[in-house]
């Protein structure tokens, strides 16, 4: 019987470094022995909106995303079940028609703004970090990656920026800080805090 698996939050503000911790993790381990699960694929289905409509809705709000849906998968995932997990489609702003099969694995990352926000999904995480990145940097990072990734204008991502990720940022995402273990902050190299982290989830794996 596999042991239960080591479940690690990473939290922090849009754009802040998150995926860059990740994948400093995840190359530490054998690829098969991590799964790394986006919580943006758990934003709720929107088929019955209009686009006009998912273009309104402000995705930077916990009640944007399905969390019962995430805590009831962690939960399965924790008892040795496999998940049918779903995805998001970001240029539809809606759930995608794909789904992946996710097996348990040694150790589960769970990634993503609001990770924290939620209190059932994070008494179930052995280790939460939160990365942290100067908000003019963040936002830098941000536009570059909307505008080349998601295909989305200029105006469109400043827009969403200055209305809903920045002040959903200070509700919501900044003080979930206060429940993280390790605060990383991103502007600067940031290995030792990762190795810190890898330490301790070799020593509850052993």
């Amino acid at each position: 019987m596999m042991k239960k698996p080591v479940f690690i939050a990473v939290a922090g503000g849009s754009a802040s470094g998150k995926t860059t911790v990740v994948d400093k993790i995840v190359s530490s381990f054998n690829k098969e022995n991590v799964t790394v699960i986006k919580h943006d694929d758990y934003y709720k289905d929107q088929t019955e909106m209009t686009m006009e409509e998912r273009f309104k809705v402000n995705y930077d709000h916990p009640l944007s995303l399905d969390n019962d849906l995430m805590f009831e998968q962690i939960n399965q995932l924790l008892i040795g079940e496999n998940i049918v997990k779903p995805t998001y489609d970001f240029e539809n702003h809606n759930r995608s028609t794909i789904t992946e099969i996710i097996s348990p694995t040694e150790i589960i990352i769970l990634e993503g703004i609001l990770i924290m926000e939620d209190e059932r999904i994070r008494d179930l995480c052995d280790i939460k970090v939160f990365v942290e990145a100067d908000d003019d940097l963040r936002f830098i990072r941000r536009l570059k990656r909307d505008m080349t990734e998601r295909g989305r204008s200029l105006d469109s991502v400043i827009n969403q920026y200055l209305n809903t990720v920045k002040p959903m940022h200070f509700a919501f995402v900044k003080p979930s800080k206060r429940y993280a273990d390790i605060i990383i902050p991103n502007d600067r190299d940031h290995d030792v805090a990762v190795d810190l982290i890898i330490t301790k989830i070799k020593s509850i794996i052993s």
